[in-house]
């Protein structure tokens, strides 16, 4: 049970926070406050702090507006206090983050009696590799990258590479005035350059690092020790899971999450477990890694070590992984010709995830063979790391650490591979939703490669045994957790428990006063495109008021382009188009547009239709060309409707107009982003007035007034 004494401290905690702004209190906000302490506060523990109870996930939609960060601060940061637990507050993006880690927790400390430390959490790649950042400032370093040239996929020439940045890294170091976290980096630093400074759980040699006590990254670590708040984004998050929790952040089981903008979660997972291979590719980076590892025998002191006895069984791997892939280049060359592929119709998608048996078989082989491969490489990287407490035989300790990296890259590499082969060996469980797999043709002529793909359709099943069933405590919400008004489609796609907390807490805005949705009679579907595209134009340039802010959504980047050169030379003065520049450039150029008393029209796709905010008179009219129905040639979704369509279901009905629903509510959401925001939204598509689907669509959208 939530203790009288926790109880008390949330509620002085959030009166002295409201008092503070000079705000009033909320009644969705003390909902979600109640609703997320009675969960935790609820869970029971055992004599050794383990979570006993299965009912300790709340799941949230808190409608814009509601203050959702302050709630969920509020009610978890005591209680994981209190239970001597980590609290991590993941996110999707950036600017959620940097709310929280600057304004948001601050002010909590600040005006509330609450007591505790927090930090950011990231990941290794954010983090310079003090090893990398020597290296390419010696001179043996352009050597080893020439010799390595080919087993790197972002391999640079000599020309690119970028020293007098380097050496300006290395003098800010050197004088404390840089931490090694490239987002505190004052200047801009490219990919390419930074990808030559960073490194991966793979090359990271930890403890046997000759730089481990100044390395920035593991002192970032030692951060995480200490804080009772940990802020990161879900992909760190999934990365610390699939590494068995607690590798960079804490156990599972030590910890309350809390996922905010957590629609993004079940997508994100299945990126994670996403694996694409290159056959012809694979052959050519295998036969350069079996060049290279003829210069770490060259290199050895004894080859009857352990290390010289390894590296005497990589050539005959390396060829029998190299074997199979030409078998299944053989047995695959007459079924791509049968399937009718080219340049322009490229992908193939096999129906419910099923291979045929011949390739399924191979697909077993390689992944035996390249396991077989990763394990020899991984006791030779064992091999290095021991020499460095004087343990390992024929590698000195200078080779040792020149390898270490090098190594890790190709197990990183192997990795990929093998869980490519493990997916398209394995038979799928028939009480489980299957893979989807598929293959692509790309390049012609002598560059022609076959792309070999495969992923979960869902993720719940992972999430569940991962996260859900490990964690002490979770809290997931959003603005958008629920399409079609209901929690099922989250639910299906997250595998959150069903005894889980539900709540939806209705925004505190006044849709009906402030805001109209508008429904033109247009005379064509979009899928009657160039009429469509020409209604559109017609519209914009009779409704757009040149003097104000509006936004345009659009599901095609074509017909996007098409209308942008179409509109009249008056709205053309004041476009500004996604792509021509990054979004923040435009959406900066936007704001100043309208601060100087001129108007302004962006012109976006899907990412502009989510967390853009433009208050106020930044934004009073958002256009949305259609419904933004998903795409159907993706081979994971359309693996997900055949399934469900053998289930006896409706893909239509159980994806496609959920998905819609859910992006639809999104893009809308653009408008109104205080409860003094005012404005219009015109959807052009018919189909809303003219479908079934039109009318649920509407009705699962706030209480706008309509027209």
């Amino acid at each position: 049970m939530l203790s009288d004494e926790l109880k008390k401290q949330i509620q002085l905690a959030y009166r002295a926070s409201l008092e503070a702004k000079s705000h009033k209190p909320r009644a969705g906000q003390r909902e979600m406050i109640g609703a997320i302490a009675r969960t935790l506060g609820n869970i029971k523990q055992g004599s050794e702090g383990e979570r006993l109870d299965e009912k300790h996930v709340a799941v949230i939609e808190a409608g814009t507006g509601t203050g959702k960060t302050l709630s969920y601060c509020l009610a978890a940061i005591p209680i994981a206090k209190a239970r001597g637990l980590k609290l991590i507050i993941s996110t999707a993006t950036v600017a959620l983050q940097e709310q929280i880690l600057h304004k948001e927790l601050p002010d909590l400390l600040e005006h509330t009696e609450l007591s505790f430390k927090y930090t950011l959490a990231k990941g290794r790649g954010r983090y310079l590799c003090l090893n990398n950042l020597e290296g390419f400032l010696s001179s043996e370093e352009q050597a080893m990258e020439d010799m390595f040239a080919g087993l790197f996929e972002q391999h640079l020439n000599s020309d690119d590479v970028n020293t007098a940045l380097y050496q300006e890294m290395d003098t800010a170091l050197g004088k404390g005035e840089w931490d090694g976290d490239k987002d505190n980096w004052a200047g801009i630093i490219r990919d390419q350059d930074w990808r030559r400074l960073t490194t991966d759980h793979q090359q990271c040699t930890n403890r046997n690092c000759a730089n481990y006590s100044a390395c920035p990254f593991f002192k970032a670590r030692a951060e995480i020790e200490v804080a009772d708040v940990i802020v990161a984004n879900h992909d760190l998050v999934l990365a610390d899971l699939s590494l068995g929790g607690g590798a960079i952040l804490t156990p599972p089981k030590e910890t309350i999450y809390v996922f905010d903008e957590g629609h993004h979660l079940p997508d994100k997972a299945i990126g994670h477990f996403r694996h694409e291979v290159r056959l012809q590719q694979s052959i050519a980076w295998l036969r350069q890694l079996e060049k290279n590892l003829v210069n770490l025998k060259q290199e050895l002191t004894d080859d009857v070590s352990l290390t010289g006895q390894l590296l005497l069984k990589v050539p005959q791997q390396i060829q029998s992984i190299v074997n199979f892939i030409q078998y299944a280049q053989q047995g695959l060359a007459p079924y791509i010709q049968g399937l009718g592929l080219d340049q322009e119709n490229n992908q193939h998608r096999f129906e419910f995830g099923l291979v045929p048996d011949e390739l399924r078989q191979l697909a077993y082989s390689l992944q035996t063979s390249y396991q077989k491969l990763f394990k020899n490489i991984e006791s030779i990287q064992d091999e290095c790391k021991k020499t460095k407490q004087n343990e390992g035989m024929g590698v000195t300790p200078e080779t040792a650490e020149t390898w270490q990296p090098i190594l890790g890259v190709i197990l990183g590499r192997l990795e990929q591979s093998v869980g490519l082969w493990r997916l398209y060996s394995t038979v799928d469980d028939q009480n489980y939703p299957p893979n989807a797999r598929w293959l692509i043709l790309s390049g012609q002529g002598m560059e022609q490669d076959i792309e070999l793909g495969g992923s979960p359709i869902l993720a719940a099943n992972t999430l569940r045994q991962q996260l859900w069933d490990k964690c002490f405590g979770a809290v997931v919400t959003s603005a958008t957790l629920t399409a079609l008004n209901q929690f099922h489609r989250f639910n299906m796609r997250s595998g959150v428990p069903q005894e889980s907390e539900y709540l939806r807490v209705i925004s505190p805005f006044d849709f009906q006063t402030n805001g109209l949705l508008v429904v033109p009679d247009m005379e064509h579907e979009p899928n009657r495109v160039e009429q469509h595209t020409a209604e559109i134009i017609a519209y914009l340039d009779e409704h757009v008021n040149i003097a104000k802010g509006s936004l345009v959504l659009f599901s095609s980047r074509r017909q996007m382009e098409e209308v942008a050169k179409s509109l009249s030379a008056g709205l053309q003065e004041i476009l500004l188009m996604q792509g021509e520049q990054s979004k923040r450039v435009i959406l900066d150029s936007h704001r100043a547009s309208i601060d100087s008393g001129k108007g302004s029209l962006l012109l976006g796709l899907a990412s502009f239709a989510e967390g853009v905010d433009l208050p106020g008179d930044y934004l009073t009219c958002v256009y949305i060309a259609k419904i933004p129905f998903s795409v159907p040639d993706d081979p994971v979704e359309a693996t997900l409707a055949e399934w469900i369509q053998k289930r006896g279901g409706n893909p239509f009905m159980e994806i496609t107009i959920p998905d819609a629903s859910l992006r639809l509510v999104q893009a809308t959401g653009r408008l109104l982003r205080s409860e003094t925001d005012s404005g219009e939204i015109h959807i052009l598509d018919k189909r809303l007035r003219t479908k079934r689907y039109g009318k649920q669509l509407i009705n699962s959208l706030p209480p706008y007034r309509y027209r």
